[in-house]
């Protein structure tokens, strides 16, 4: 099972003090904007995306479709059949995907510690 793009999802609390402190850890800014409230953060290969007041605790994300540069991968495996896979293995699911649709589409689970993950398609 391929899942994709992997990036760790954090909830900031000011979204420019977390910006300036991975500036100098390295990061750069590769996408979003301070006006929506989320900006995803580099540092090559590893991608961190700070979100303020939009959800609560941190999670781990994965992109299906997408490399760690956002580019659209041309062989992945589509979130709903991810979907398939987990729960013919007894993993709930927080949220499932619409399995009548294609395209984006995301699920959330919970490991057994209660660490969020979002499989986020964008394509």
């Amino acid at each position: 099972m391929k899942l994709g793009a992997f990036s760790i999802s954090l909830s900031v609390k000011d979204l420019e003090k977390s910006k300036v402190f991975y500036e100098n850890l390295g990061f750069s800014t590769m996408g979003g904007n301070t006006e929506s409230n989320y900006l995803i953060m580099k540092n090559g290969t590893t991608l961190i995306g700070l979100f303020q007041a939009m959800f609560d605790g941190n999670m781990l994300t994965f992109n299906p479709g997408w490399d760690e540069n956002a580019n659209n991968i041309e062989v992945f495996d589509d979130v709903r059949d991810i979907q398939k896979h987990l729960k013919e293995n007894q993993v709930i699911l927080e949220r499932e995907a619409d399995e009548a649709t294609s395209g984006p589409e995301h699920i959330f689970l919970k490991d057994p510690d209660g660490n969020m993950i979002l499989i986020d398609q964008h394509r």
